[in-house]
């Protein structure tokens, strides 16, 4: 299964409440930090919810 690297590029200062709770459901917490999650459905949902937010790779 393919492999996603997510970093947080923005803050998440002045964010709404639901963007902060997926930025953290990531286990994001400071900027520039970097985590990998497997492809699925659900971490593409929130992925797709803060975009602007993060900066996403693909990792084989």
């Amino acid at each position: 299964m393919a492999r996603l690297k997510i970093k947080l590029i923005k803050s998440i200062i002045g964010s709404k409440k639901d963007q902060k709770a997926t930025v953290e459901a990531l286990g994001l917490k400071k900027i520039s930090q970097v985590v990998e999650h497997d492809d699925t459905p659900g971490i593409r949902g929130m992925l797709n919810k803060v975009s602007h937010l993060v900066d996403v790779e693909e990792v084989n």
